[in-house]
């Protein structure tokens, strides 16, 4: 049984006699997922049929064809474990607010689940939705191991505060998943998805294709989870910040699309037989800070601008705001790969070429935007905008937030006063020599 504390009620009101419907939207996957199982639950008790729908909109939030790619390749792999357990998947195109409705409705749908997103314009569907229907409308959390709504009911200040209050809550949270049925109530059958027809239906921006080392779907996630754990977990924290070495996970574009559930990823390295001292900080990561940037998005309206950072960190930047910049970019030359620091452009080469930069060089990618913009307000969107085109995790709360963190002093404090930054923490060249030979990561990301 699903914990009822991972549901809110979106509208209530009585079950109508119709199937279940499932609005599939940042949890894509069939196993290992909360909401999914919430709404087989529902369907179960009614002993109705059981649909899954995802809503393709043509553009979303400056995706290209490559996070597209990577979505709908997914959904294929869905449509066709979906259908083994007699639960029919149906893509709908168009928006959500209209299309959500109208299918619901012409399905004579008893009650209508979807997954939790932070992120204002998805909440703004689901307010839309809601207007538009007549039946129950659920809420489910199976993004975040403990809910985001459970975890705390404000915006916390930084890890340190929700830290011991997700710890706290895991012990009721972090179960073992049930498997989903094959849906014994079955109405009519659903006709096979036209996959290309989709396709054409987008409205994106192509110059950022597709990318071939990563492959989509959850079997992919799956493989490649286990190869972390076998290959990389116990020397995790002593390599992850170094660009040189291969030891990151990889798995964030898997959790970004849901086609990888955090609480799964948990569960596999709990059962490791390694330390716990070789767990914690892949463990922090996965977990404490993962669902930190969910809480910032949440509670947070402005979570992706200036009047979203904290009070501290307006205040010491538009102090500076006049301060002399040593040099000063333009969008395209950022995109390009166009300024002096070498470091710098081998990391913006390394996202547009993978879809994915190391989580360290991000770190300092960001913060020199800041360094050579002419305001924080025109370098957050800079930041945004380019993780948001060519990341396969972008559009995301753990993007948003590392880059409030990153320009904005989000889930940080105050430190020495310089130039232009003022306050906020400074990142530089040298800093990054210290920390990893960087030469080769120059040389392997060149023009």
């Amino acid at each position: 049984m699903v914990n009822p504390k991972r549901a809110s009620a979106l509208k209530p009101g009585q079950p109508g006699d119709g199937p279940v419907v499932y609005w599939m939207s940042r949890d894509q996957r069939a196993a290992d997922n909360w909401a999914l199982l919430f709404a087989q639950e529902l369907a179960l008790q009614r002993q109705v049929p059981l649909l899954v729908a995802f809503c393709l909109v043509p553009r979303f939030l400056g995706a290209t064809r490559r996070q597209y790619a990577f979505l709908l390749q997914g959904l294929q792999e869905v449509e066709v474990t979906l259908s083994k357990k007699d639960i029919p998947f149906c893509l709908l195109t168009g928006s959500a607010e209209r299309e959500l409705p109208s299918f619901t409705s012409g399905l004579g749908a008893g009650q209508l689940v979807t997954d939790f997103d932070p992120l204002r314009p998805k909440r703004q569907w689901k307010e839309q939705v809601a207007e538009r229907i007549n039946i129950p409308f659920f809420e489910v959390d199976a993004h975040n191991i403990v809910p985001c709504r459970v975890a705390s009911p404000r915006q916390e200040y930084g890890a340190y505060t929700i830290r011991p209050k997700i710890h706290r809550a895991l012990p009721e949270f972090l179960e073992p998943f049930p498997r989903l049925q094959k849906h014994p109530f079955t109405g009519q059958e659903g006709k096979p998805t036209d996959w290309s027809a989709a396709a054409r239906t987008l409205r994106v921006d192509d110059s950022a294709l597709g990318v071939d080392w990563l492959k989509p779907g959850e079997r992919a996630a799956l493989r490649l989870l286990r190869s972390f754990l076998e290959n990389k977990l116990e020397d995790y924290d002593e390599q992850r910040n170094d660009p040189t070495l291969d030891g990151q996970s990889n798995l964030s574009p898997y959790l970004h699309f849901g086609q990888l559930s955090a609480q799964r990823v948990a569960l596999e390295v709990e059962a490791c037989h390694l330390p716990h001292a070789k767990k914690d900080a892949f463990f922090e990561e996965l977990v404490v800070r993962r669902e930190l940037s969910d809480n910032f998005c949440f509670y947070n309206a402005h979570y992706d601008q200036f009047v979203g950072i904290p009070h501290w960190a307006q205040e010491t930047l538009n102090a500076h705001r006049r301060d002399p910049r040593e040099v000063v970019y333009s969008r395209q030359e950022f995109e390009q790969a166009r300024t002096h620091d070498e470091l710098w452009n081998a990391a913006q080469r390394e996202m547009v070429r993978r879809g994915k930069m190391h989580g360290y060089m991000r770190m300092y990618w960001a913060k020199k935007i800041l360094e050579w913009s002419e305001s924080p307000e025109e370098a957050l969107q800079t930041a945004i905008d380019l993780n948001d085109k060519y990341e396969l995790d972008g559009r995301d709360a753990n993007g948003y937030t590392g880059i409030a963190w990153s320009i904005g002093g989000v889930h940080d404090r105050p430190w020495q006063e310089r130039p232009v930054f003022g306050k906020i923490r400074y990142m530089s060249y040298g800093g990054c020599q210290r920390k990893f030979d960087v030469a080769p990561y120059i040389a392997h990301n060149a023009a």
